[in-house]
């Protein structure tokens, strides 16, 4: 059996993030600080990092294309500009993984503040993410994460943390843990 299938994907990808892949997280990440999440779906990530931190990690903006919970407000990802608003500590979201987003979603964000982003593990290997590889200052390898609650098994592909910082001013490195 191959490792992928033909299974019929949900509509934008929007699979909501469980607590288990976000627990890795969390050690790289500051003690306290502001983010925003421009991909929030049903606001599940918010709140598993609202847990984790015990609350010293503030999302002060949520968004998502179609927002499934109250306060969120309705953006596109890839249009949002935080300029003249201040600054913001990161960007912390799982985006749709698709290319046609994720490439374009990453070159936007750069520009604007630090990015998290939760996605395949198989992509840093590819030709396609070598020039954006260059922005990456760590990644965090997560293993496979069941995203369909109720399923009987996780998903096919490993995932990980990735950190995008156009300063870079992280040392790269790669940390792995299983989920």
């Amino acid at each position: 059996m191959g490792k992928y299938s033909n299974f019929e994907r949900r509509p934008r990808d929007l699979y909501t993030t469980p607590i288990e892949p976000v627990i890795p997280l969390i050690d790289h990440l500051p003690y306290s600080f502001d983010y925003v999440e421009p991909c929030a779906g049903d606001g599940r990530l918010i709140n598993n990092i609202t847990e984790l931190t015990e609350g010293h990690g503030n999302c002060i903006f949520a968004s998502d294309i179609e927002p499934l919970a109250e306060g969120m407000f309705k953006n596109d990802a890839l249009t949002l500009d935080f300029g003249g608003y201040g600054t913001v500590d990161m960007c912390i979201t799982n985006p749709p993984w698709s290319r046609d987003f994720l490439h374009p979603f990453i070159e936007h964000w750069l520009d604007i503040c630090p990015t998290w982003l939760l996605f395949d593990s198989n992509w840093k290997e590819t030709k396609q993410s070598a020039v954006l590889m260059t922005y990456c200052a760590k990644v965090i390898s997560v293993g496979r994460v069941k995203w369909v609650e109720g399923s009987k098994g996780v998903g096919k592909e490993d995932v990980s943390w990735y950190l995008f910082d156009a300063n870079k001013t992280h040392q790269t490195y790669f940390y792995g843990r299983s989920v």
